[in-house]
């Protein structure tokens, strides 16, 4: 008798090999067989008709902070998570003294949104070295597997302390130090190194990360001590403004390395052919042999405007800040009040166009509602300034209409990357490249400005399934890419494949009934903590190390969740 049993589903087993109708049983935390089960099993999972897939592996989530409260890694858990790799971009929580810790929070509150009085509130701070936070991880209740990567914002200020912080160039005892700090944590089982060098990422009071344009040889003398180790990956974000330069350095790298590097793919509107430049360039340093991946994100990286979220239209009025203290409601009935709206609309806000915040706040063709289910591929026709043109008046009053629905509730999509010819044939692009990887889902971060931890959902039901306005993505394919390829980016190798002898995570989904909801502000974080919260459904079951661990989303209780130390090999070689 094995300890599980999932029968008749149609399995489509991560490799990319076609759908076949199989069972699949379990014992431990092992597949033993993928075909025909005879033998019953203590708990059997009637599949007829449902998709099983692996578990999906989520290798770019911020869930450094929320890791030590929340053993179920919401909202990754929603969307067929069941291994998350966090860490990315430069930024987390260790090494760390104990005079950082409120700057650390403020960096993580500035670059990734998230709420610094939850973080506060929320994380214990029993470790100051790397080594020690991933033992406090491995320490709490975890419902799926979580894998841990050294940010190079955390190490700076551990060595070099507020030189660190302000940009200082590292003297070379100092790149040493990092360099063995690195080391030490990937020697222990940290699965690699991140960094961050783009202008869009700072800390709360506005400043820069502390990656953000760091010499050449810190980076590379860090990977160059790393690569002696024959151990972990390099992630990074740049803005490549001035490419070839940029991308030499980062080239470097891997060259001085040889440990597998991914990057960040996105396309700005203000410089929209750069992500083509660094896919020639990883594609190039792939044909000369060098392991360089992009990481891709599912849809637009789309930022979400509300009166009860971080951004809206008109944050940059101050007429808008007589309403700050006011309930919601009634500042969307402000909104409705003639006398308040024309003031609000004769108010001049001055906003560069060239600049980030520019692009956010004046472009009303990329204004869009958010409905219920979510339209991630609207059309332009749709926009706030379409909508204007038809009824004869300005995109604001518009806008101003939108955001008053609902009592305030109503949130606007803005598509802020890979969205500027109004459709996503470029995000297409992006993730059938032959050096692309799924990533950038940016899962328990951006609590208030970005909810994009579906991903997976929207690969599902966005490219497989429902997509009008272009060609569909193969079925066997995204899972293959939201499986094995993410596992195998991180050296997973133990996972995201249906076969004997892999470990046991395991989806059965209802594919026809699987469906995106609409993000919702919800307050579940510690210290009340506000975040934008998007579920799903359609997930029957998530299987997790051999035990049900999600039923329809929700969690059983198990706690069959591990830190992973250190790469995987694959257990049938």
């Amino acid at each position: 008798m094995h300890d599980l049993v999932i029968r008749r589903g149609k399995v489509v087993d991560g490799s990319g090999a076609p759908a076949v109708d199989a069972d699949i049983a379990i014992d431990g935390e092992t597949i033993v067989a993928v075909g025909d089960v005879t033998s019953p099993g203590k708990i059997e999972i009637d599949a007829d008709g449902d998709l099983v897939t692996p578990g999906f592996v989520d290798v770019h989530t911020h869930y450094d902070g929320q890791v030590t409260w929340d053993p179920e890694l919401r909202p990754s858990s929603f969307h067929g998570v069941t291994t998350v790799v966090m860490g990315n971009c430069g930024v987390g929580f260790a090494p760390c003294a104990p005079d950082r810790r409120d700057w650390l929070i403020g960096l993580m509150e500035g670059v990734e949104d998230i709420p610094g009085t939850a973080l506060a509130a929320g994380i214990r701070w029993n470790w100051e070295t790397f080594p020690e936070f991933m033992d406090a991880v491995e320490a709490s209740p975890l419902a799926m597997d979580v894998g841990v990567q050294v940010p190079h914002g955390a190490l700076r200020a551990y060595v070099m302390g507020d030189r660190g912080a302000e940009l200082a160039k590292a003297t070379p005892a100092e790149i040493e130090e990092m360099s063995a700090l690195v080391c030490e944590a990937v020697e222990a089982g940290a699965l690699g190194f991140t960094t961050s060098r783009t202008e869009k990422h700072r800390d709360k009071a506005g400043q820069p990360t502390p990656s953000f344009g760091v010499a050449g040889e810190e980076l590379q003398g860090i990977a160059r001590a790393m690569g002696k180790t024959g151990k972990g990956v390099l992630q990074l974000i740049a803005d490549f403004h001035d490419f070839e330069p940029e991308f030499a350095m980062i080239r470097g790298m891997a060259e001085v390395s040889g440990r597998p590097l991914s990057m960040t793919i996105e396309q700005d509107d203000r410089h929209p052919e750069i992500w083509k430049n660094v896919l020639e360039g990883i594609a190039a340093a792939a044909r000369d042999g060098l392991p360089m991946r992009g990481q891709v994100p599912a849809r637009a990286t789309g930022v979400v405007m509300g009166l009860d979220v971080t951004l809206h239209p008109f944050l940059l009025h101050q007429t808008f800040y007589e309403l700050a203290d006011k309930p919601l409601a009634e500042r969307a009935a402000a909104l409705r009040d003639p006398e308040f709206r024309s003031r609000l609309l004769a108010e001049t806000v001055e906003i560069d166009p060239s600049t980030i915040v520019g692009v956010l706040f004046g472009s009303f063709g990329k204004m869009f509602r958010l409905n219920d289910p979510p339209d991630y591929e609207p059309h332009p026709s749709s926009s706030a300034a379409a909508e204007a043109t038809r009824r004869g008046v300005t995109p604001q009053e518009v806008l101003l209409d939108w955001l008053s629905e609902e009592d305030g509730n109503a949130l606007l999509y803005f598509p802020l990357m890979n969205y500027l010819d109004g459709d996503l044939e470029m995000v297409r692009e992006m993730l059938t490249h032959p050096q692309a990887s799924f990533g950038l889902s940016d899962a328990g971060a951006h609590c208030g400005t970005v909810c994009d931890g579906s991903f997976p959902t929207t690969m599902l039901t966005h490219w497989v399934r429902d997509r009008a306005r272009g060609e569909k993505l193969p079925l066997e394919w995204v899972i293959q890419k939201l499986t094995r390829g993410g596992a195998d980016l991180v050296g997973l190798k133990d996972r995201g494949l249906l076969a004997p002898g892999m470990k046991a995570d395991v989806n059965v989904i209802d594919f026809d009934a699987l469906a995106l909801h609409a993000p919702q502000v919800v307050r579940d974080l510690p210290a009340n903590g506000r975040r934008l919260l998007q579920r799903a459904s359609g997930y029957r079951y998530s299987v997790i190390s051999g035990e049900v661990a999600f039923i329809d989303g929700e969690g059983t209780g198990t706690r069959r969740g591990r830190l992973l130390r250190g790469a995987r090999p694959d257990p049938r070689a």
